[in-house]
C-alpha cells in the first residue's frame, strides 16, 4: 500500500502543477485578445476567478507540504482532503457538461481531474 504521506506529497504537486498552469491562463488561452469580446463584468470576474483559485491551489500545496501531519491526523485536515477531492469530481463533472471537445488538451485536463479526485482521496481511504 502507498502511504498516506506519499498521497499528500503528490496532492502537493499536482496543486503546484495547477497554480502554474492557471498563472499562464492569460497566455496560454489568449486572453488580452479573446476577453476584449466580453462585456467588461465578465472579463473582470473571469480574471478574478483565476487569480483566487491560483491562491487556493498555492495554499492547498503549501498546506501538503508543511502540514502533511495535520492533514492527516485532524477533522480539520480530513475535512480539508475530503473538500479537495469533491472539489475535483464536481469538476471532472463540469468538464464533461461544459466543455465537450476532442481536443487532446482537454482530454489532458480530465485525466488531471481526475488524478486530483484519486491523490486527495486516498488518505481518506487508508483510513477505512
Amino acid at each position: 500500500m502507498i502511504s498516506n504521506e506519499f498521497w499528500i506529497a503528490a496532492g502537493g504537486v499536482h496543486s503546484v502543477a495547477l497554480f502554474l498552469f492557471h498563472l499562464g491562463f492569460w497566455r496560454l488561452l489568449g486572453w488580452k485578445k479573446d476577453l476584449r469580446h466580453v462585456s467588461p463584468v465578465n472579463r473582470a470576474v473571469m480574471q478574478i476567478l483565476n487569480l483566487r483559485i491560483i491562491y487556493i491551489f498555492g495554499a492547498l500545496a503549501i498546506a501538503c507540504f508543511y502540514f502533511r501531519g495535520e492533514l492527516l491526523e485532524s477533522k480539520v485536515g480530513i475535512g480539508l482532503l475530503g473538500a479537495a477531492s469533491l472539489f475535483w469530481v464536481g469538476r471532472l463533472v463540469e468538464q464533461i457538461i461544459f466543455l465537450r471537445n476532442g481536443n487532446w488538451m482537454v482530454h489532458a485536463l480530465t485525466a488531471m481531474f481526475v488524478l486530483g479526485a484519486v491523490i486527495f482521496a486516498m488518505p481518506l481511504v487508508n483510513r477505512l
